[in-house]
């Protein structure tokens, strides 16, 4: 039983090292890939060290990127977008979380699920309705359009939360009643402080898709000044030709401010991991 034990574990951890390689080797080829010049981007065989590695012109496609092609700015665009977005969806939802979870109120049950059916709803269906509100509306080449329905609509994130809120413990929120609490102070003082892993885990799933967000870019920004990194990429590409090694530094410089969030958000998600199955 022991061995039978010991090579399924052994099976298991080969799987997951497999995996892990499979996922982490494209990155890791994109980096080395960076640092190679345009010529050694497609040599055949690959070379696996960089021609311009530890060599003068090594960093030469990251500040070309950077400066040359605006990145700087782009960085910028996104980042507020994607900060601005996340955090009024921890809002939004939250509150709604809270009164479904929480509160009475006729038609709730339907509210709900009306609200969830709205996540099958794909944004291409939506989307030529949406152009024309916000035509109409004068949010043409603004961050609105960016922002706005990533802050309003957040059917996954209410979901999410409401389930956390349900396993809050009832004799928390009765003693902050008791002590004279009114709904709002009871969601901000109680609820709020013990959603911190769930609030976290919500605000890295939205920061990364508004990050990714190419749709909505391409149909309402058209100055330079105002293009996100998504936009930023695709200047590298013609209908002749591409420049992989910029293309390849730019898409690195894309990647790591997610991988920031994450690092840095990372404690409170694993806290909700491990917290998630536990009710009082």
């Amino acid at each position: 039983m022991k061995r039978n034990k010991q090579i399924k574990s052994l099976i298991v951890y080969v799987f997951l090292t497999v995996y892990s390689i499979a996922t982490v080797f494209p990155f890791f080829w994109m980096v080395l890939s960076s640092f190679k010049s345009s010529g050694a981007v497609f040599e055949i065989p690959p070379q696996w060290v960089p021609d311009l590695l530890f060599k003068p012109g090594m960093w030469d496609s990251y500040f070309k990127v950077l400066t040359k092609h605006n990145f700087l700015r782009y960085i910028w665009n996104s980042s507020f977008i994607s900060v601005t977005s996340s955090l009024g969806q921890l809002l939004t939802c939250s509150l709604a979380a809270f009164a479904f979870a929480r509160m009475q109120f006729k038609g709730k049950q339907m509210i709900f699920a009306l609200l969830v059916a709205t996540m099958m709803v794909p944004t291409e269906v939506t989307i030529i309705p949406e152009f024309l509100l916000f035509s109409k509306l004068g949010w043409l080449n603004t961050y609105a359009p960016l922002i706005v329905p990533s802050l309003l609509v957040g059917a996954f994130g209410t979901f999410m939360l409401k389930e956390f809120f349900e396993s809050v413990p009832a004799s928390l929120e009765e003693a902050a009643i008791i002590d004279g609490c009114s709904p709002l102070k009871v969601y901000w003082h109680v609820f709020m402080p013990v959603a911190k892993p769930s609030l976290a885990t919500l605000f890295i799933i939205a920061f990364m898709n508004n990050w990714n967000e190419i749709l909505r870019p391409v149909l309402y920004i058209q100055s330079p000044q105002l293009r996100t990194l998504t936009l930023g990429l695709s200047q590298f590409q013609s209908e002749y030709t591409t420049d992989w090694n910029l293309l390849l530094s730019a898409s690195v410089i894309t990647i790591l401010p997610l991988i920031i969030v994450y690092v840095f958000n990372q404690r409170f998600v694993m806290e909700g991991m491990m917290t998630s199955g536990i009710k009082g």
